[in-house]
């Protein structure tokens, strides 16, 4: 049986987009209505009460529009919405983000990796668990990047000031040893060429948004919502910054899809 509603995908702005591309290449048949939340960009500066309350908001509409799963493309959403949501829409599949820590601890020679992140995933229980459970016997470097994703939605992905951050957070990393980088923000993967630089090839630059679309694909399969066959698509909403987001689709690939604009109205999101 096939299902073609689409998949609702949510961030704080567009660092979701490169986990919406994964998805596109993984399940090519399926419909994704993304949502990025400009207004509010970034999340990581927000307290775990106030993230919550736009991404039950945000859900809420991708489900109004027909969503039949959800995805909360953002490690800061997902670390304080995830559990949440989930408890409060038992009958809707929802997958989240984590920081790859599993992976890079599994192939790491030098028993040695980093991690870079948000201040608020840093300090989540979510991320604190992870490490916990996978990264006994091995040295984690965990560093927050706080302003970086200021820069990205900027769209400053290879700006002398963009570098000189990621220099002064990579380096010492680097110098300590690392062979394995976590990306534990999706908005990262669109400087990862910048961060490849500094680390040099002998750090391996890990992004978990294809294993993400692959769990995405396990759970519609198990749950019998997978579109079946298709071309699918991708429609775009913002509550910021219209021509940015378009720019960003047409950069990363996802064609020229049309961005629709809506706004905040006492905790909701309506058309403008």
């Amino acid at each position: 049986m096939r299902d073609p509603r689409p998949i609702g995908v949510f961030d704080s702005g567009i660092g979701g987009l490169t986990v919406a591309v994964a998805i596109r290449q993984a399940l090519p048949a399926e419909r994704l209505l993304y949502f990025g939340d400009q207004a509010h960009v970034p999340y990581g500066d927000r307290d775990d009460a106030q993230i919550l309350a736009f991404s039950e908001a945000i859900a809420h509409w991708l489900l109004e529009r027909g969503a039949k799963a959800l995805v909360i493309a953002c490690n800061t959403a997902s670390a304080a919405a995830l559990k949440p949501l989930r408890e409060r829409l038992p009958h809707v599949p929802i997958v989240g983000m984590e920081p790859a820590v599993k992976p890079a601890v599994e192939h790491t020679r030098t028993g040695v990796v980093g991690v870079i992140a948000t201040v608020a995933t840093m300090q989540g229980a979510v991320f604190a668990s992870i490490v916990e459970r996978f990264a006994q016997g091995v040295t984690v470097l965990q560093q927050a990047c706080p302003g970086l994703v200021r820069q990205i939605e900027a769209g400053e992905l290879d700006t002398p000031r963009t570098e000189a951050m990621l220099r002064g957070w990579l380096e010492p990393m680097v110098d300590r040893g690392i062979d394995a980088l976590v990306l534990g923000c999706t908005h990262y993967p669109l400087v990862r060429p910048l961060i490849e630089r500094i680390v040099g090839p002998d750090v391996r630059v890990i992004d978990p948004a294809p294993a993400i679309a692959r769990r995405l694909g396990q759970v519609l399969t198990e749950a019998d919502l997978a579109a079946g066959e298709g071309a699918g698509g991708i429609e775009v909403y913002t509550s910021g910054d219209e021509p940015r987001l378009r720019a960003m689709l047409h950069r990363l690939g996802l064609g020229p899809w049309p961005v629709h604009g809506l706004q905040w109205t006492e905790g909701r999101l309506t058309p403008p």
